[in-house]
Order: C-alpha cells, then sequence, then structure tokens
C-alpha cells in the first residue's frame, strides 16, 4: 500500500483537500480509503493557521518520482506558492509510505518525519491499525505512543 498526505491551512481547506483528491483521480492515482479529516495547530509555529488534514491509502503503480512529480503540478493548480519553508500553505501533498519501501536520497520514503508527526500517525493509524514503519520497525501504536502528550491532546477530528 501507498499512503499519501494531504494539508491546507489556507482558504476553504477541506474544499482544497477535496480538489487534491478529485485531482490526484483525474491523474490516476486510486484512492482506495481516506481517513476523516483531522485538525491540528501549524507546525512549527502554532501562531499560524491551524491545518486540515488527512491521510489516502493508495495502489498505484506509479514510481515515488513520478507520484512526487505529480503532487507538486496539483499543489500549484491549486494556488501553492513558492514561500518559505512552513508557511501556510492552500494545499501540501507529501508521499508518506511507499509499499513498505525505504528509500534514502532525493526521495526520502517512508517520509522522514512522519513518526513524529501526529497528523500523520493518527489519521495512518485509522486506515492500517497494524502498520509498521519500515525503517525503524515500530508499530504505529508504539510510535503514536512515543509523541507527547501535548501533540495526542492537540489533534481533533472534524
Amino acid at each position: 500500500m501507498i499512503y499519501i498526505g494531504i494539508g491546507s491551512n489556507v482558504g476553504n481547506k477541506t474544499n482544497n483537500i477535496e480538489k487534491a483528491k478529485h485531482y490526484l483521480i483525474m491523474n490516476n492515482v486510486n484512492i482506495i480509503k481516506s481517513s476523516s479529516y483531522y485538525e491540528t495547530l501549524s507546525w512549527p509555529d502554532p501562531k499560524k493557521p491551524k491545518f486540515y488534514n488527512i491521510i489516502l491509502q493508495s495502489d498505484t503503480k506509479f514510481s515515488p518520482k513520478k507520484l512526487l512529480n505529480i503532487f507538486k503540478s496539483i499543489e500549484k493548480k491549486l494556488g501553492r506558492k513558492i514561500k518559505p519553508k512552513n508557511s501556510p500553505r492552500e494545499c501540501d501533498i507529501d508521499l508518506i509510505a511507499y509499499k513498505n519501501k525505504v528509500f534514502k536520497g532525493d526521495i526520502s520514503i517512508p517520509h522522514s518525519r512522519m513518526h513524529l508527526r501526529n497528523f500523520v500517525l493518527i489519521p495512518l493509524y485509522e486506515l492500517n491499525k497494524n502498520w509498521f514503519h519500515p525503517a525503524l520497525n515500530i508499530s504505529i501504536k508504539n510510535l503514536i505512543f512515543s509523541l507527547s502528550i501535548k501533540d495526542i491532546r492537540s489533534i481533533k477530528k472534524v
């Protein structure tokens, strides 16, 4: 399975994410399941607008590089501009995990910080309670338990 994260904290966040899902389908990225929407504080600056995030499960045959190219074109179509890192944005699409494989180099899979982020782990757990991080060899439950209490309490389903 392939897991894709989508987030938005500018404009109509739900609509931005739904449009991103539509464009993924239009680009032949099959969506098997979608998590619920989760609201989280902006990271690393919680004073910025809150994010809505989801995780999608896909079985697409595209390579990680091809997927990232599709993601960048969708982000641009939805209004994302080149701004400083972690700026508020209409849409952010990330490749979270790819077929239990580990890649290092120009593409890091699983996503290099996914195991530290409540907005990835909680929705991923909703989709696959038995998921294991292929590089760290740690269960999704243990990754969630390793988050701070603040991170666990600050995420909410919307």
